[in-house]
């Protein structure tokens, strides 16, 4: 008897000691528990449990009725589609997040509830060390100064805690709300290109933002994740 009990024991001791060792999958890519928190402002990795709500959210409306519409195009996809489309499109920066190319979405929660997506880019970053943001946000959450704070948030990150250098956006022109954050956040006009949209040539106005002109947000950042999440993006290595 005793002989079975120890070996259950040492059984339950190695089980443990697997699970206490078992690589997670936010230990895998650091990016899903990265937190950023100013204030009312949260920014997270996107995990599978967010991904519900903010498809959610999305198919409420990210844009004013009959406006311009999203390089990402929510929009044209049916309703019923867009929570598969949603979480397919997140799945797949995850699968192809590497050091030399990565996209950093981060879900945005306001005083604890999901209202969109700030999104962080770099291609080649560690020669670069130029990041570029994109982001959307929820209808019912905008004009609430929400959209300029996440971007202040995001832009003192890459800029204090990512050794970054310049930080870009780009706007189709006629997305009044999108050129007006970038503009109160301190970036300056930085070229126009011409995208086709729906058929027709639209000007895509292209913004750049150095540490100097960041106007920055009333709140300190604070960080969970950093460590992990530097070297996944090779810095630290």
């Amino acid at each position: 008897m005793n002989g079975a009990m120890s070996m259950t024991a040492k059984a339950s001791t190695t089980a443990k000691a697997q699970a206490d060792t078992a690589t997670t999958v936010e230990a895998a890519l650091p990016l899903l528990s990265l937190r950023i928190t100013a204030g009312p402002i949260e920014l997270q990795g996107i995990t599978d449990d967010l991904l519900g709500p903010l498809a959610d959210l999305a198919a409420e409306g990210i844009g004013s009725p009959g406006g311009p519409p999203f390089l990402t195009p929510w929009k044209t996809e049916p309703s019923q589609d867009l929570p598969r489309f949603f979480a397919q499109y997140y799945w797949q920066l995850r699968a192809d997040f590497s050091p030399g190319r990565w996209t950093a979405p981060l879900a945005v929660l306001w005083d604890g509830e999901p209202a969109g997506v700030q999104e962080l880019f770099g291609d080649k970053y560690l020669v670069s060390r130029t990041t570029e943001t994109g982001s959307w946000l929820a209808r019912r959450f905008q004009g609430r100064g929400i959209g300029t704070a996440m971007r202040q948030v995001i832009a003192a990150f890459a800029f204090d805690h990512l050794d970054a250098q310049y930080v870009t956006s780009a706007a189709f022109s006629d997305n009044v709300s999108s050129v007006s954050v970038s503009r109160k956040v301190g970036y300056t006009e930085n070229g126009v290109d011409i995208w086709a949209r729906e058929g027709k040539p639209v000007p895509h106005q292209r913004f750049l933002l150095s540490r100097g002109n960041l106007v920055r947000y009333e709140h300190p950042l604070m960080i969970a994740g950093l460590a992990a999440f530097r070297r996944s993006i090779g810095l630290d290595v």
